[in-house]
């Protein structure tokens, strides 16, 4: 038996350091190891017990504390010992419901090993590009797939790399976006953790493609854990050879550097990109040129995120043709989203293009946490924009993204229930946007800020007739005059909730209610007199005092102390407490 404790960022936050420690102590005489994020993140910490014959016991929630049932299992083969923490087969549906292209070795193979790599089929793309391949034909693979890049614009991936190759100069640049900033979005550092192989395999094979002989992967240094497992895969990489000169004994040659970004959003812009990379200030540069033509020290550069590069060596493996007979006509292939809210099944979803978003949210994700009402789903992060509810049919791909009003984006998939206040969510994004502005246009660095300050008066029942229509103009303003795709998709979370949920807007300015009962300044709480016990729990979790009373008599809220911290309404066991 052997036994292989899930260690991405999410397990080891949830205590599978620990879980690895104990078991260590243990007196199991089998294999112990570690992998990276197989996805289900709300399940962590994960721990998978294979037989002599390779089948799978997973094992879910573990604690440290049960270390001794887990060797007693190895021991007896006897599954009643962890009964209680087998995953279960409506959880297991998570992952047998997906398709998995970028995320296939994720959470399966050790990713602090080369060897496992390449036991799993590693390297051996590169391999049959590199001796059985011109560039010309590796080119031709990915525009036969329909490869678009991953990280938001869709952009065909093979006219990028086809403008790059064709751009004069002995002297070119291979770089990775891994700046992954929107909020919810954690697909690139997953894979990063779980399989660096195959972004060091799918940048190489690029690397041949455009004629590129330095990689550069720019990943945020928010990311410590993806950025030490990157290091140790390239020095494993550059020992074996396959990273620098002669590479598998071809004319190709390719080194490899790590940029740790300081987490600028608007980095992730390809050429705010390069300007942070050559060491400046992170702000984007006027276009054209292109960074095909002009990137990274002037010179032709090509740029693509980390699933983009994560699905290449699947392609050249299996042709282009296994790839672009998934997805729709116009989105090819899988898509990886990051799915996180109030969603019951959290964690990274791997689906063919052409499913629905009721499909990840409801079959794959198990629906709405707590049985409420499912209400929008953020899609694209604070560049994308909220699907209501009557939408959730809508087909997952670029185009019926966008006629929505939202983009695919990174992958980001924010579940929202009917307790969201969609102003409070535009709110949100928008001071996100804001913040990150880098500030060289006016209609961003002023435009954004004027937004947030209407949308901020709004939520605290100062909002005025006319503050709609405001809004409104001053989004398509900052998307027509902005420099940037940050500028430029600022508005998106505004301008669809505005669209879809405008009721709330005018509760929030003409009523001066907020119909989640989420922004606090238009909220009160009250004890409802023949509902209370008098049993004193909310006047204990009050943290300023505000609730008296006797034991076993109504209690009372004194509005002018409350803080509107809700701890009273979520304590309450009699359903005593009103939000109004």
């Amino acid at each position: 038996m052997r036994i292989v404790i899930g260690e991405g960022s999410c397990g080891i936050a949830a205590g599978a350091e620990k879980v690895y420690k104990s078991l260590k102590n243990t007196d199991v005489s089998c294999d112990i190891s570690i992998t990276g994020c197989i996805g289900m993140c709300y399940l962590e910490p994960i721990v998978d017990i294979y037989d002599d014959e390779n089948n799978l016991t997973r094992l879910v929630k573990v604690s440290e504390a049960d270390a001794p049932k887990i060797a007693e299992y190895v021991k007896t083969c006897d599954k009643n010992a962890v009964k209680d923490l087998i995953v279960s087969d409506e959880d297991s549906e998570f992952l047998t419901k997906q398709t998995r292209i970028a995320l296939r070795r994720c959470g399966i193979i050790n990713p602090e090993e080369i060897s496992a790599y390449e036991e799993a089929d590693g390297y051996t793309a590169l391999k049959k590009a590199l001796c059985e391949m011109t560039p010309e034909e590796v080119i031709e693979t990915i525009k036969v797939s329909g490869l678009a890049g991953r990280g938001g614009a869709g952009f065909p991936t093979w006219f990028k790399w086809n403008a790059a190759r064709q751009s004069e100069g002995e002297e070119k640049y291979l770089i990775c976006n891994a700046d992954e900033g929107d909020p919810g979005a954690f697909m690139d550092r997953a894979v990063i953790e779980s399989d660096p192989h195959n972004l060091i395999e799918g940048m190489l094979i690029g690397a041949y493609a455009i004629g590129a002989k330095h990689a550069v992967v720019y990943v945020r240094a928010e990311y410590p854990l993806a950025i030490k497992r990157l290091k140790r895969a390239i020095e494993q990489a550059s020992e074996k050879g396959i990273i620098g000169n002669n590479i598998f004994g071809s004319d190709f040659s390719c080194d490899f550097t790590i940029k740790a970004g300081a987490g600028a959003f608007v980095c992730g812009e390809e050429t705010a990109l390069i300007e942070s990379l050559e060491g400046h200030r992170g702000m984007p540069r006027l276009k054209p040129p292109f960074p095909a033509q002009s990137g990274f020290w002037r010179k032709p550069s090509n740029i693509n995120n980390v699933e983009t590069f994560a699905n290449v060596s699947w392609i050249i493996n299996n042709g282009g043709e296994a790839f672009s007979a998934m997805g729709t006509e116009g989105s090819k292939g899988t898509k990886v989203f990051a799915v996180t809210g109030k969603v019951k099944r959290s964690g990274l979803v791997e689906i063919p293009m052409g499913k629905t978003l009721r499909d990840v949210i409801f079959d794959i994700g198990g629906g709405m946490k707590g049985e409420k009402e499912f209400k929008a789903v953020q899609m694209g992060g604070p560049s994308g924009g909220c699907i209501p509810k009557e939408l959730i049919d809508t087909v997952i791909d670029y185009k019926a993204l966008g006629a929505t009003g939202a983009i695919m984006g990174s992958g980001g998939m924010v579940v929202m229930d009917e307790s969201t206040c969609m102003v409070g969510m535009a709110k949100f994004f928008l001071d996100f946007t804001a913040k990150e502005s880098c500030g060289k246009c006016i209609h961003c660095r002023i435009g954004t800020k004027r937004m947030l300050e209407m949308l901020d008066r709004i939520t605290k029942g100062e909002g005025k007739e006319g503050d709609i229509e405001l809004l409104e103009e001053l989004c398509y303003s900052i998307k027509d005059g902005a420099l940037c795709g940050l500028g430029q998709t600022a508005p998106n979370p505004v301008l669809t909730t505005i669209k879809y949920f405008r009721d709330e807007y005018e509760a929030h300015i003409n009523d001066k209610k907020c119909p989640a009962g989420e922004c606090s300044d238009l909220i009160e709480y009250r004890i409802v007199a023949d509902k209370c016990k008098g049993c004193t729990l909310c006047a204990r979790n009050c943290p300023v005092d505000a609730i008296s009373g006797t034991v076993k008599q109504p209690h009372k809220i004194d509005t002018e102390k409350c803080i509107k911290c809700g701890k009273c309404y979520s304590s309450c066991k009699f359903d005593a407490i009103v939000k109004e």
